[in-house]
């Protein structure tokens, strides 16, 4: 496995205890829809949250939430979108991302909660 997914393995596994440790329920990792794949599916206090997670070595070229763009957001909403569909979720929903940056000076770890809207193309 190359060095770049390694690191972005690990900070799904650091999203995944950091959002069980505030009581989210996991119910998917890395769920696939054609071309899109959202990182972390959970329940927390009633809502279905897709979350994206970012994980870098170094601020140098910005921040990892920086890298989640227009065309990434359009293929989680899409993935998001069958989700619902397969599974009948009739509530609501929020898309979050967790930028993780991991270097020789430690580990942060910022939780951005609706990080971008649904809306209906």
């Amino acid at each position: 496995m190359a060095r770049h997914n390694e690191t972005g393995k690990a900070g799904e596994a650091e999203a995944v205890r950091y959002l069980e440790s505030i009581g989210h329920q996991i119910l998917e990792r890395n769920y696939r829809f054609g071309r899109a794949e959202i990182d972390i599916i959970s329940l927390h206090r009633g809502l279905l949250i897709f979350t994206e997670v970012k994980t870098r070595k170094n601020n140098r070229y910005g921040y990892p939430e920086e890298f989640v763009d227009n065309r990434k957001i359009r293929l989680i909403k899409q993935a998001a979108e069958e989700y619902v569909y397969r599974t009948g979720w009739q509530g609501e929903l929020r898309f979050d991302i967790i930028a993780f940056t991991v270097s020789h000076k430690g580990k942060a770890l910022r939780h951005i909660p609706d990080a971008f809207f649904y809306e209906a193309e």
